[in-house]
Formats: C-alpha cells, sequence, structure tokens
C-alpha cells in the first residue's frame, strides 16, 4: 500500500468513523498503567516526565503557574516537538505549559515521598519501559488495597478524553491526578491525613527548593498540593509517542516487514473492523486536542462478561452504566490507544486477558463465553454489545500479520528516552 493512501486512510478514520453508542472498543483491549494514577473508575492516571526540554515540547510557559524567570524576564512560550501527523494537544488555560513545572512533575512522579507511608511513587505502578503501565492485571495502591480495573499506559494521555475506562467526567489531568494522590475507595497513594507530612517532606529535599521556585515563581510559598498537581499535569502531556516503526513508514523512509504490512490492511479492512474503535492518529477514537470541536467520548461493550446471561457484568466493573445508571451502558468502557500496545499487557479493563494473541482470538471469537464461576454468561450473546464485535474469519497468517503489525506501534526511542527517566540517583 502507498505512504499517501495510507495517511488519507488515517485522516478519514480521524475524521470519526465511530458512533459512541454502538462502536466497540479492544474493550479496554489495551492494557496498563496505573495503580498510582487510577481514576474514580480505577482508569488511566497521573503521570509526569522529562527534564527541562520535555518531550512533547521545548521551552516555557506562562500565567497563573507560568514560569517566568527568576530574573523578571517574561516566560518563552511554550513550543510543542510533536511528531509528524499529530495535531498540538489541548492544555487548560489555568495551567499553561512550562518546562520548569514539566522538571519538576519528572522529580514527583518517581518520588516514594508522594504516598502517605512513603513506599510508593506514580512510577511505582507506570514503568517506562512497559509504556507508563505496570503489567499486572489490577494494580495495588500503597496499602496494599488492589483496584478494580487494569492499569492504562500512560502513552499520549495528554490525546485521552476521557482519561479512564470509565468516568466520563474526568477529563482533565488536573482532576484526574487528585484520585490516585487522595481517593480511598480504594486507597493509591494515600495522602489523606498525610498532606503536612508529605509537603514537609518535599521541603526538607534541598532539590526541590529550586525546582518549585523556578515552576511557580508567583507564589511565596510554593510548596502545595496545588503546585504538586499542576506540575504532574504538565510532565504527563509530555509523554508522547510517535516515532514507531510504523510512523516512520507512513511519514518516512521507514519499512515494514511484509507481515506487517499485511496486517495493517487487515487492521483498516471492514473484515475485521479493528479501526472503527482504534482509528485516528491515536489509535483510539477517543481523541481531544487543541482544535477539537465536539465531544469525542466514545464507550464500547464488546461482551466481555454477560453475568447469567442478563447483560450484566461483575458488579464494581460495569463501564460507563456505574456513572449514568442505564442498562445500555453496562460494561461500555473506553477504547485506549494501541500504542505501544505490545509492552502495555495484560489487557482488557480487568486485565484478564494476559496475551495480545489471545485478543486476537477473543474478538475473532465475537468475544468471550465464561462457563464456569461466579461471572459465568455467553459475553458474545450480551445484549448491549456493539455491532462491531460479531466475530470474523482470522487464518494462523492473519494472526500473525496483525499482531506483527500491532508490535510496529512499539516506539522503542519513547521506551526509553532519559528525558522521561527517573531522575534521582
Amino acid at each position: 500500500m502507498r505512504r499517501s493512501t495510507i495517511v488519507l486512510s488515517l485522516v478519514a478514520f480521524a475524521a470519526g468513523c465511530s458512533d459512541p453508542a454502538t462502536t466497540p472498543a479492544d474493550d479496554g483491549g489495551s492494557s496498563s498503567a496505573a495503580a498510582s494514577s487510577s481514576s474514580g473508575d480505577g482508569g488511566s492516571s497521573s503521570a509526569a516526565t522529562t527534564a527541562v526540554d520535555s518531550s512533547g515540547g521545548t521551552s516555557t510557559g506562562t500565567d497563573d503557574g507560568g514560569s517566568s524567570s527568576t530574573t523578571g524576564e517574561p516566560p518563552a512560550p511554550w513550543v510543542w516537538d510533536l511528531p509528524p501527523g499529530f495535531p498540538e494537544p489541548y492544555v487548560p488555560a489555568q495551567n499553561p505549559m512550562s518546562a520548569e513545572k514539566v522538571e519538576l512533575g519528572r522529580h514527583l512522579f518517581y518520588d516514594l515521598r508522594l504516598s502517605g507511608n512513603g513506599t510508593q511513587s506514580c512510577a511505582s505502578c507506570h514503568d517506562q519501559a512497559r509504556g507508563f503501565a505496570d503489567g499486572l492485571p489490577t494494580p495495588q495502591g500503597s496499602t496494599g488495597s488492589v483496584l478494580a480495573r487494569n492499569s492504562m499506559g500512560l502513552t499520549n494521555s495528554v490525546y485521552s478524553y476521557p482519561l479512564t475506562w470509565a468516568n466520563p467526567n474526568l477529563v482533565d489531568l488536573e482532576h484526574q491526578i487528585l484520585v490516585p494522590l487522595f481517593g480511598e475507595f480504594p486507597i493509591e497513594l494515600g495522602a489523606v491525613g498525610h498532606e503536612d507530612e508529605i509537603l514537609q517532606r518535599l521541603r526538607d529535599e534541598p532539590v526541590y527548593g529550586p525546582l518549585f521556585e523556578a515552576a511557580f515563581p508567583e507564589r511565596d510559598d510554593p510548596f502545595s498540593f496545588d503546585a504538586v498537581r499542576d506540575a504532574l499535569a504538565c510532565f504527563t502531556r509530555t509523554l508522547i509517542s510517535g516515532d514507531s516503526p510504523y510512523d516512520r513508514f507512513v511519514y518516512g523512509d521507514g519499512e515494514l516487514s511484509e507481515s506487517a504490512l499485511r496486517g495493517m490492511n487487515l487492521f483498516f479492512s471492514e473484515a475485521v473492523e479493528c479501526h472503527h474503535c482504534h482509528g485516528s492518529f491515536n489509535f483510539s477514537m477517543s481523541v481531544k486536542h487543541a482544535n477539537t470541536v465536539f465531544d469525542p467520548q466514545a464507550f464500547h461493550n464488546t461482551g466481555l462478561y454477560n453475568v447469567g446471561g442478563t447483560g450484566a457484568y461483575p458488579l464494581g466493573n460495569e463501564g460507563l452504566y456505574e456513572s449514568t445508571a442505564l442498562d445500555t451502558d453496562r460494561g461500555r468502557f473506553r477504547a485506549p490507544t494501541l500504542r505501544n500496545v505490545a509492552v502495555s499487557g495484560p489487557y482488557m479493563h480487568d486485565g484478564s486477558i494476559a496475551t495480545l494473541e489471545e485478543v486476537l482470538d477473543t474478538y475473532a471469537a465475537g468475544c468471550r463465553n465464561v462457563t464456569e464461576g461466579p461471572f459465568a454468561g455467553d459475553g458474545r450473546a450480551n445484549p448491549y454489545k456493539s455491532g462491531f464485535v460479531g466475530g470474523f474469519e482470522m487464518s494462523p497468517q492473519d494472526r500473525d500479520d496483525l499482531l506483527a503489525f500491532l508490535h510496529s506501534l512499539t516506539d522503542e526511542t519513547f521506551l526509553g528516552d532519559p528525558r522521561f527517566a527517573n531522575p534521582w540517583p
């Protein structure tokens, strides 16, 4: 397939071939990301990345958390350094980007002192080598509480809308980050009741004085949880991945294997229909950016469960239904990005599928029939299942080709980028 044809195809998918009421996701198909940053629904998380020239951008921000220099010079505007084909991210006006906030956020992201008992950081559940996921079916918080949902990876979370598996109200990082910090059901970082202690730990660390002052020069006392929140949000927004073999093939001079090319054609075909939920530049239709003009939220029931044949999902893991109480929203979850999906397993909203091979087999079968146990029921017959999850014919060669294509979405540069790495000795 010609590169120009592929690019035009991606533009078409990004324009919106998914109906939020009917299009499925890989159900949660792609995995990963955070015990330390789940959401009100157990979902996506908070993160922070780089050093002064952060991943997504160079330069500094302005205004209320602005990054004016300590010499009183006006702050330089933040400039995004984006991969080809990526739109400018949306950034809320009350927390403009700055290199100083990004660098502070990177330090906070990797700091155990941010948890109430000093045992867990954001990075404890967001491993850079795993696309900022954690490799567990469901994560544990700092006190041992087990979360209900798989940790969704932080790859390109700046474009995710909403930020979690199924909570339509958590749409910006500033609000999402408060959940792992202060949430109690379950406890993640467990900051409640330890607020003063945590801030004092940060004040006692010599590295933090200059970092907080540079990030928030307009504040008399920059040490606050508002500052922590804003810095973590800025760092997370820089975690942008767009240098995979697939990207280099589409926008540069890179090559894909014959198998990956066949898999790409299958992926974007009506035969398997992956692209209906995993389209756009980010391989997810739930995307928001600076120029978004409509509500991009999309949730999908993929037939992973059908408890008792009633359309139900396991209690406490019922998806969008938990926010709307509409039966038709039972089991509906957001489709995550497939970028770096090969390293971010296990998969689905509850981490119940271990490998990509199993994910493909499950979708080819029209999803899953649970034959025993408390969640028994034929998900293939779930009355609320998306019409796009009807099963498809898949030969062994087709399976290998789809896997080769999914592996071509792995961005090794991103996974090892020192700008996103632990800054502490």
